[in-house]
Parts: structure tokens; sequence; C-alpha cells
């Protein structure tokens, strides 16, 4: 295991090791966070075997920014509104997943749960190597644990790289999908109130 800071040799290390298909930890805006590059199936096998978690339940995907974003995904009006008000920050938004973007990358009904997250580290390893398939560094169902290197032993397996950006306990991000028409679906609420934009 190799212990980073987020600064450019971190940089450097992460997106290598995730080029390789290595599953790392980083730090992020709410918790630490367990990565691989988006639609590497077998990097993801290695995500799910490391946390224990059923491969129906889908992940979300972390992006430099909505541009990046609406490379995997379309966005209508009102969830374009809601990403330009509350990214980067704790907002992950349902959306539907291009038909060309590889099926393990979001759910099985064809959507994908995107955030742009308010942590400069991540923003920049996702411009550096695209988007990424990102989870919390736990057990299935455990509590993710603040400090990089004890998320790191809590999973069933080793990562070669960890990167360290001190504690991290922030609230989880809410989880929405906003129809064509304004309408809001709240799967999980988090940090992010959302309101129905202005007509």
């Amino acid at each position: 295991m190799r212990v980073v800071a987020p600064d450019e040799t971190g940089l450097a290390a992460a997106a290598a090791a995730l080029r390789s298909g290595q599953p790392i930890v980083v730090p992020t805006d709410t918790v630490y966070g367990l990565a691989v590059i988006a639609g590497d199936p077998d990097a993801l096998d290695r995500l799910f075997a490391l946390k224990r978690r059923p491969r129906e339940r889908s992940i979300a995907v972390l992006v430099a920014d909505r541009d990046q974003a609406e490379t995997l995904a379309v966005f209508n009006e009102s969830t374009t509104h809601a990403a330009d008000t509350h990214w980067p920050g704790a907002l992950t938004l349902v959306v539907d997943r291009h038909d060309h973007i590889d099926a393990s990358v979001g759910r099985d009904d064809g959507t994908v749960g995107v955030r742009c997250p308010g942590h400069d580290f991540v923003r920049a390893l996702a411009a550096e190597v695209g988007p990424l398939a990102t989870t919390s560094a736990n057990l299935s169902g455990q509590d993710t644990p603040e400090l990089a290197i004890d998320a790191a032993e809590a999973l069933d397996g080793d990562v070669i790289v960890v990167v360290d950006g001190g504690p991290c306990s922030g609230t989880a991000s809410t989880v929405a999908r906003i129809r064509d028409d304004g309408e809001i679906i709240v799967f999980r609420q988090g940090e992010v109130e959302l309101h129905a934009p202005p007509s």
C-alpha cells in the first residue's frame, strides 16, 4: 500500500493505479471513497469484492464538471439547472445514460448517478483519467472511517494507492432524479435541499 498526499505526486500515482485497473482510496467532500475508472468492468469487479457489495447495487460516478457528466448521460433543462446551482457539491443526479456508454456504468434501467464533488483533488483526477465510479470506502453496510488508512484497512483486501487528505466526515450527498417536467424524486436526502427551478 502506497500512501500519498493529494498533490501532483499523489495525482500521478492515483492516475497510474486507476489506469492499471486497480481501485484506490480517495478523499472526497463527503467521506473517503473507493474509486475505479468508470466503464472498466474488471476494475468494478475488484471494487465490489473489496466492499463485499452486491453487484445489483449500483454506484455513482464522480466527474470533473458538467461537460464530462454530459459525455455519460443526457441532461434535461431542469437537471442542468440543478447541476449548475449545486455543483461542485453534494448532489448526485440520476440521469439517463447515453446508449454508447458501457452497461457496467450505472443501473440496469439505463440511468446513472453522477456527481461533481466539491473536492479539488477528485475533480483533477477525473479530469486526468475520466469519470470515476466511486463508492464509500468501507464494507457494505458498515460506517465509513474518517481517516484514510482506517478506510483502506476496513476493506476486504488491499489497495495499492491510498490518497490521504486528512479526516473526511461530511454529510452524504443528496441523490435525486429530476424529470423533464421538473418533478423532483429524492432517493436519499443529504446535504442539498432541491427546489423546482423558476418557471
